[in-house]
């Protein structure tokens, strides 16, 4: 495989019913790259993931992952890790942590299996009935992170993580694109405490890529959080969402501001897409 580059070029998508999801986008994420995706609700970030992970088939010659259109490859390599898993009813049966970590090949990458269960706190004695969804997303995660990937796909994953868990998390991301050839994007509301992790910044707003590029690029304000207790990057994002709904003004159903995918019986946002 190629170095795990991200090169999106004039993308527009339209979904089944016409309506736009996302337009003229165009992106270059160097390997190695940790990208914060940014942007309000129905911004288009999730689309946007899916269609870097192959889930939803792009425009031909729009979507590039290590130089490859990840929908007609399905690259090994490309991990996508959402909200959908834990709405699963098979991860609220009574089955056992080990049971699924071994499902997923945790005999096989032992030392990458133990150091990701003490990483995320994860108890091998659970059972996916009796747990909380803060715990089944640190199972998720815990499998999804256990084969070795190039291109890591996070959408809110880190929603239900308690402090410590999503910092040793992070922390661990961190660490994988230092010591070896890989690349994150990361979409994320929770901006506290991520000052240092991103090497790059993707704004989103109304389907269309506003700013994007390294960090070094955007003046990241000095602050100690003043009277709003926001984090220095919370601070400039922030800034950028009060611009984007000044911008768009009060909601009056505009069509791409969030298409839920179908066939998952209402759970919003997420469908059994099939290729």
């Amino acid at each position: 495989m190629s170095p795990p580059t991200i090169t999106v070029t004039d993308l527009t998508f339209t979904f089944p019913d016409s309506t736009t999801g996302l337009t003229n986008i165009n992106l270059d994420l160097p390997a190695g790259s940790r990208a914060l995706l940014i942007g309000a609700n129905g911004a288009g970030k999730t689309t946007l993931l899916r269609l870097l992970s192959g889930k939803r088939m792009a425009p031909a010659s729009t979507v590039s992952i290590a130089g490859i259109d990840p929908f007609a490859t399905g690259l090994a390599g490309v991990t996508y890790l959402g909200l959908e898993w834990v709405l699963n009813p098979i991860v609220r049966t009574d089955i056992a942590v080990p049971e699924l970590l071994k499902s997923v090949g945790g005999d096989h990458y032992r030392e990458r299996r133990d150091e990701l269960i003490g990483i995320l706190d994860v108890d091998l004695s659970w059972h996916m009935h009796a747990v909380s969804d803060g715990e089944r997303r640190r199972v998720q995660l815990c499998m999804g992170l256990l084969r070795p990937w190039t291109v890591l796909l996070l959408d809110e994953i880190t929603v239900d993580l308690d402090l410590l868990s999503r910092h040793n998390f992070l922390s661990f991301l961190k660490r994988e694109t230092e010591q070896r050839e890989c690349t994150i994007v990361y979409a994320t509301h929770i901006l506290d405490n991520l000052a240092a992790w991103p090497t790059h910044l993707v704004h989103m707003s109304l389907g269309q890529v506003k700013k994007w590029g390294a960090i070094g690029d955007f003046e990241v304000p000095e602050t100690k959080g003043g009277e709003e207790g926001n984090s220095r990057l919370g601070q400039l994002v922030l800034k950028w969402l009060r611009e984007d709904l000044e911008e768009r003004g009060p909601r009056k159903g505009q069509a791409n501001e969030g298409m839920s995918y179908p066939n998952l019986e209402g759970k919003g946002g997420y469908g059994a897409e099939t290729k």
